[in-house]
């Protein structure tokens, strides 16, 4: 099963820029996004169903902002929206889609960029998220968590970590927390396949940053250890350009 999870900062400006016919070139089978920035009703969704995906939404109450969707060729068992906490539903953060045994999530985390308080917000996202996911696991789920984790997990992952050092998104505090993230069942499928640096998922509007690769790998697919021989391959996909991110692939055997 070949899953992508790709924040395209907006679905509508990323169909414009030809999302559409690259996601019939890529043709995974289940495609996570986040922040699609749309309800349903005002997107032309037909277009991809014409492709063969189901299509489940979970926008944020607040128009033009956050929210998360899964495109599926295959038909989940169940679909369960938001983690049941009032805030981040309220936001459209994660949705999971079930298969038999396996959980796949898009998952938007919070970002810190905006201030304090949206900082003191993402640590307490984090552990709830946490806490969500270790419930799955508790009940013998595999869990496949796709999406933009808006951290950098090691120096590895950034192009200036030692300018970075106090910007969010690179914190000692949420470095941590990714940490404890893999170091509680959970496989970086990236790193799984690849540990060569100057591998990146997002990169700034400003400075060129783009076309000189100065970014930051905020995007990852993450699974439980029971499928971590499963992951066949795994890549990061920076020729799609409808987006500030870039989208992540992993191949896994179901």
């Amino acid at each position: 099963m070949k899953i992508i999870s790709y924040n395209v900062n907006g679905l509508r400006s990323a169909m414009s820029k030809g999302l559409v016919e690259w996601l019939k070139e890529e043709n995974p089978d289940i495609i996570c996004f986040q922040e699609i920035k749309a309800h349903k009703e005002n997107v032309d969704y037909k277009q991809f169903e014409d492709l063969g995906y189901e299509t489940y939404w979970y926008p944020a109450q607040k128009k033009g902002y956050s929210g998360v969707a899964v495109f599926s060729k295959v038909k989940p068992d169940d679909v369960t929206y938001g983690s049941g906490f009032e805030q981040s539903d309220m936001e459209g953060r994660a949705l999971t889609l079930t298969f038999g045994r396996t959980k796949v999530i898009s998952a938007y985390f919070p970002s810190g960029t905006s201030g304090d308080e949206r900082q003191t917000y993402k640590y307490q996202w984090l552990e709830e998220f946490f806490g969500y996911i270790d419930e799955l696991k508790k009940h013998d789920f595999s869990v496949i968590v796709c999406g933009d984790y808006n951290i950098c997990h090691k120096p590895i992952d950034i192009h200036n970590p030692v300018s970075n050092k106090n910007s969010s998104g690179y914190l000692p505090e949420e470095r941590a927390w990714m940490d404890k993230w893999f170091g509680n069942g959970l496989i970086d499928t990236f790193r799984l396949h690849n540990q060569d640096p100057h591998h990146y998922s997002w990169w700034s509007y400003r400075a060129n940053a783009r076309a000189n690769n100065k970014g930051w790998r905020i995007d990852y697919i993450s699974v439980t250890e029971d499928l971590q021989a499963r992951v066949k391959h795994a890549a990061i996909l920076p020729e799609a350009k409808h987006s500030d991110h870039c989208p992540v692939m992993a191949e896994i055997e179901m």
